[in-house]
């Protein structure tokens, strides 16, 4: 229960303050859209079900990881469905969205608290996504994290 409040309002939280947006009125809807369906994504990883990761992610994607495992659209999913990457809590900062022709590039670090496999711990990475605008929805085509220098 106290874990869907925390998603409940920390989704209030990141979408009144959704990170850069390109002036123009379809820079800027596209822009909050993206925004809109990376914070759904950030969402869904906390609790994760088939239902509400699926749609978020392209067919395509190629999800990379800092330490250099490489997924795909269907073992994305099983891993945050098995507990394998299991995030108890994610906090985005430092976002930016940039828009063009169809595509999305969304930039930010992410700090998290997670239990993989039953193992606690903690991370600290940057992240890029690209996204792409299919059939009028914005989907997770690409993914690649990096851990910053120390």
């Amino acid at each position: 229960m106290f874990k869907k409040i925390f998603v409940t309002l920390a989704v209030t939280a990141m979408v009144a303050g959704c990170g850069s947006v390109p002036m123009g009125a379809g820079a800027a809807s596209d822009s909050a859209a993206v925004a809109a369906a990376a914070e759904k994504l950030r969402v869904a990883m906390i609790d994760p079900t088939r239902d509400n990761v699926a749609p978020l992610v392209a067919d395509e994607l190629s999800y990379g990881h800092s330490g250099g495992k490489v997924d795909t659209k269907a073992s994305f999913i099983s891993d945050l469905l098995e507990g394998k990457s299991d995030f108890v809590t994610i906090v985005i900062t430092e976002q930016s969205i940039k828009v063009s022709d169809g595509a999305a590039v969304v930039r930010h670090t992410l700090t998290a608290d997670t239990n993989d496999s039953g193992k606690p711990g903690k991370v600290s990475i940057k992240i890029l996504q690209v996204w792409q605008k299919q059939a009028g929805q914005w989907r997770l085509l690409a993914r690649q994290a990096v851990r910053p220098p120390t």
